[in-house]
């Protein structure tokens, strides 16, 4: 396709596909996209093995790396000990969700037992993020992206020296000026409807709103994001302006996706709006399945989350004994159970293979390409 995206990262269809799962970037790239390993919670030897292996089963496509190197959090300059961290956590959060987790019978003598060990948010700061970069550029890596805030200055110039573009996601039109200002290579703009972290505004007004605001700045390729789960939705992006799409939610129910069988099976039932826009998971506004748990820090009772990192100390080891509960069946965990996702969740329903899903992409993106010419008068074009 003559999408400046394509130049750019290498592939022949402007589809970019973030995952956490390696067998999902493989075959995304391989069916002629681009697949985006999210990298955040490797260590550089973690990493090394997952880019490895997706280098033996690419066949030399391109995919690429993304991390989360938020411009403000906690105590954001330097990674804090394990027992600051600690101390800085409000008793009444901990019980608040030992109370949640009783009410639907999960033992909760284990679940903040040991105080959490040292390096806790490291790939979010510059230290841990130089790190594994440096493991990812032993690696023929086409893109680095940022999915939250600004990339750091590091991060651009070690792209810049390498011949890597740098891609940052943004929510908002004066964060897009931000991104533009710092000289980021490729702005992925995510509407509301997004999984993970998101703003507030859709998709549909985003995207034509920070196309204009860039304009002052150069050429810089959009990669339009947020709720886009068919190839008619990217078309339409594309047609306001964009010149590619970034996806996420969608590849969460694809065959090879790691998601876990309790909550693919929640997502496969889901409609679109079975998801909310919540901080009780990072302590940022992220988009996730509607559940209990996310009912719980909606209540008037509830203490207001905590800013990132700490949220996740209260949150994760919470969320995780749930997932490993729901996949033995115990009720109260499948109830509980949660994951990032996006509203288009509501038009995931069936399992398929990632190349499947990439397929019918390109074949819907034709049908409506061709949907749009047709109401287009052979003699005014």
């Amino acid at each position: 396709m003559q999408s400046p995206i394509c130049d750019m990262l290498g592939c022949e269809f402007p589809l970019v596909a973030f995952s956490h799962c390696r067998d999902v970037v493989a075959a995304v790239s391989n069916a002629g996209g681009f697949g985006v390993l999210g990298a955040v919670g490797h260590s550089p030897e973690t990493l090394d093995v997952e880019l490895s292996w997706i280098d033996d089963h690419v066949n030399g496509k391109p995919y690429g790396i993304d991390l989360l190197v938020p411009t403000s959090m906690d105590s954001k300059s330097e990674a804090l000990a394990a027992d600051e961290l600690e101390r800085r956590i409000p008793p009444q959060h901990k019980q608040y969700v030992l109370n949640l987790l009783a009410q639907y019978n999960i033992p909760t003598d284990d679940l903040y037992r040991e105080t959490p060990r040292g390096g806790v948010g490291d790939n979010m700061r510059e230290k841990g993020a130089s790190i594994v970069l440096d493991a990812a550029f032993a690696h023929p890596i086409k893109l680095v992206a940022n999915a939250l805030g600004v990339p750091p200055t590091f991060m651009l110039e070690r792209g810049k020296r390498e011949g890597v573009p740098v891609a940052a996601l943004c929510g908002a039109r004066e964060h897009a000026i931000k991104h533009a200002e710092a000289g980021v290579d490729i702005l992925v703009v995510s509407g509301t409807e997004a999984g993970g972290h998101c703003g507030e505004v859709s998709t549909m007004v985003l995207i034509p709103e920070v196309l204009q605001s860039i304009e002052p700045y150069g050429e810089i390729p959009v990669l339009a994001a947020g709720g886009i789960a068919t190839g008619r939705q990217m078309a339409a992006v594309m047609a306001m302006g964009a010149h590619g799409a970034w996806t996420g939610s969608v590849w969460l129910t694809t065959a090879e996706a790691e998601t876990a069988p309790a909550v693919k099976e929640k997502f496969l039932a889901a409609s679109s709006r079975q998801t909310v826009r919540s901080r009780s998971r990072t302590g940022k506004y992220t988009r996730q399945l509607r559940s209990p748990w996310t009912d719980a820090w909606h209540a008037d009772e509830a203490p207001d989350p905590l800013p990132m990192p700490l949220q996740q100390l209260i949150s994760e080891p919470a969320l995780g004994k749930i997932a490993r509960l729901a996949e033995t069946g115990h009720p109260g965990a499948k109830q509980l159970t949660t994951y990032f996702v996006g509203q288009a969740v509501g038009l995931m329903n069936q399992v398929q293979s990632a190349r499947q899903v990439v397929y019918d992409f390109m074949e819907d993106f034709l049908e409506a390409t061709e949907r749009l010419n047709a109401f287009v008068d052979d003699d005014a074009a």
